[in-house]
């Protein structure tokens, strides 16, 4: 479903990405762990378009999709929950929701109908389309940040830290809906520092030191590799 070949990607003339090859296949959650800075955001906004790579292959549903915009990559289907969430915050709950269906030319009665299906996915918005974003908790902030992307219909959604700032019982309800939209036949890619965490939802796992992928396997093997932790995190 999507596959990355020998992939470079530099900020200006600094080196971030060393020949990153990688496979996500339909149905999967497929976790990529590593400490800060070892590229796995980098990673995700190659996928996404927003910045070009300087060498290699990036293909989503057998289709090359180096060079196309990012608008373009959603509306194939592919999504992603970034980092810190990336709200509006001036813009409400609703308004949030209706951006993250700005690909499709629909009515408002339609968009009305898509909102409703994500508010029912999520009851603890429902309450809140007319608050500000910014004005919600962290976890309300991932929530929406979810429901967002889920506007755009993605059969392929990267989640980059989904559990970044959430209180411990907050990161088990987003890693259990994780699971869910998985279930419902969404394929996750899923970027988290939470070693023990990801490779429990994840059928697979690459392991990612400054840039480049040092391990791979089955989540479960890795996780009973005592040597994994130390990988991930300091590169030795």
């Amino acid at each position: 479903m999507l596959k990355l070949e020998n992939v470079c990607f530099s900020y200006g003339e600094i080196p971030i990405l060393h020949d990153i090859s990688l496979m996500v296949l339909k149905g999967e959650i497929v976790s990529l762990i590593g400490g800060n800075g070892t590229g796995k955001t980098s990673i995700m906004e190659a996928i996404s378009g927003l910045y070009p790579i300087r060498s290699g292959r990036i293909e989503f549903l057998e289709e090359d999709i180096q060079g196309l915009s990012p608008h373009r990559i959603v509306s194939m289907g592919l999504s992603q929950v970034a980092e810190a969430r990336q709200l509006f915050p001036q813009m409400t709950v609703y308004e949030n929701l209706e951006l993250g269906a700005y690909t499709f030319s629909i009515s408002k009665h339609e968009m009305r109908k898509k909102i409703d299906k994500i508010l029912g996915y999520f009851p603890m918005l429902a309450t809140r389309v007319k608050q500000m974003a910014g004005t919600l908790s962290g976890g309300e902030q991932q929530l929406l940040a979810i429901g967002r992307a889920l506007m755009s219909q993605p059969k392929l959604l990267m989640f980059d830290e989904p559990s970044l700032g959430l209180a411990p019982l907050i990161v088990k309800k987003i890693f259990k809906i994780i699971q869910e939209l998985n279930e419902s036949g969404i394929t996750i890619l899923l970027v988290e520092q939470n070693i023990k965490l990801s490779l429990t939802v994840s059928e697979r796992g690459y392991v990612l030191s400054n840039g480049r992928i040092i391990l791979e396997g089955e989540s479960k093997k890795l996780i009973a590799d005592e040597q994994v932790i130390k990988k991930a995190y300091i590169g030795i």
